[in-house]
């Protein structure tokens, strides 16, 4: 998808400006991020994130309205993040097991998900030791 450096278009630069950042990030974070690189409407920002969904290489996280860099091919596993509510900190996780038992739900009640996705909120490895230590 990245084309030469002069012709990198909306969808390139805003995937290269997440791969940059550690973590999640609003569209409305994005365009103020881009706004030096000459982006100036959201719509800019939500048309290339759209694009960038479309073909698997970011991921919205919906409880923070936020997006992240996919992890990297799913081969058709459910995507579960673990999100730190106190740092921020998002992790992508896939499991086979997990995906084998979202598909056994659906099988069993006749759902069809159409964006299987699992979001935890909790505290990150480092944010609970810094509880348990306080």
């Amino acid at each position: 998808m990245i084309k030469s450096k002069s012709r990198l278009t909306h969808a390139d630069r805003v995937l290269q400006y997440l791969k940059n950042k550690d973590q999640p990030l609003s569209a409305y974070d994005i365009l103020e991020g881009m706004r030096s690189e000459g982006v100036a409407a959201a719509t800019t920002v939500y048309r290339a994130l759209d694009k960038l969904l479309s073909i698997g290489l970011v991921h919205k996280i919906e409880s923070l309205n936020a997006w992240t860099v996919c992890c990297g091919s799913h081969n058709n596993k459910t995507p579960v993040f673990e999100i730190c509510n106190d740092c921020g900190y998002v992790k992508e996780h896939l499991d086979q097991d997990f995906t084998n038992n979202i598909n056994n739900l659906s099988k069993r009640t006749g759902f069809i998900p159409d964006n299987p996705v699992l979001e935890i909120h909790g505290r990150c490895g480092a944010c609970a030791n810094n509880y348990l230590s306080a």
